[in-house]
């Protein structure tokens, strides 16, 4: 993949040069936005070329001085951003989080039968953690508090799934949402050690099983 796309000059990372003195001393708001969009395009070329770095040399290898070169500014323009690797790296995985995230909510969200949404919503949150646990990334990374309400948030999209489910009589009552939420989260976390997608979705179809009324 090319890196040229991830460099910006260094007027876009934020040297732009001071607001002529014939303008008043407040700053008008297009300049604020102006800026802000600059330093917005910044950071995600330093997010985008630290993830082309990683994938071409590994997480112990990269360093900021990389960074900075793949992204066309200078060091001390990087360090204004993050102030290392480890952070960089924190803020890429939390963007790519957010994404699975908001695809999911999507999923859970639209029309039609919610016990095959719920199923779709499962599946494909299984398929993530069986095609990015275990590497050195993942180990490094999962660690870190956007993880902890990432799984909030998905234990929320679930539990509402669930609601549903229970009121068309898909999903048990005897046992609260909530519960049943996080149950069913912390089972298909277990799709990371899974050795294939047929192993994954056979998980999916347990835990489904897991949810379903007493007889």
């Amino acid at each position: 993949m090319s890196l040229s796309r991830h460099r910006v000059s260094q007027r876009e990372a934020g040297c732009l040069e001071p607001w002529p003195s014939a303008y008043p001393e407040t700053v008008p708001k297009l300049w604020n936005d102006t800026i802000e969009a600059h330093r917005h395009e910044v950071r995600d070329a330093i997010l985008e070329a630290t993830a082309a770095l990683l994938a071409k040399h590994g997480v112990r290898s990269v360093t900021m001085l990389q960074i900075a070169a793949e992204t066309g500014i200078g060091r001390a323009t990087l360090y204004k951003y993050f102030p290392d690797v480890e952070s960089i790296l924190v803020a890429w995985h939390e963007r790519h989080v957010l994404a699975h995230l908001e695809h999911l909510a999507t999923m859970g969200g639209q029309g039609g039968d919610p016990g095959e949404r719920l199923r779709a919503v499962f599946e494909t949150y299984a398929l993530i953690q069986h095609e990015h646990h275990g590497t050195e990334l993942a180990v490094l990374l999962h660690r870190g508090e956007h993880v902890a309400r990432a799984h909030k948030h998905l234990a929320g999209i679930v539990r509402d799934l669930l609601t549903e489910c229970v009121a068309t009589g898909e999903v048990r009552d005897d046992v609260a949402p909530d519960e049943l939420a996080l149950y069913s989260v912390h089972a298909l976390t277990a799709a990371g050690s899974l050795r294939s997608k047929a192993a994954v979705r056979r998980l999916v179809t347990v835990t489904l099983a897991g949810l379903r009324p007493p007889h």
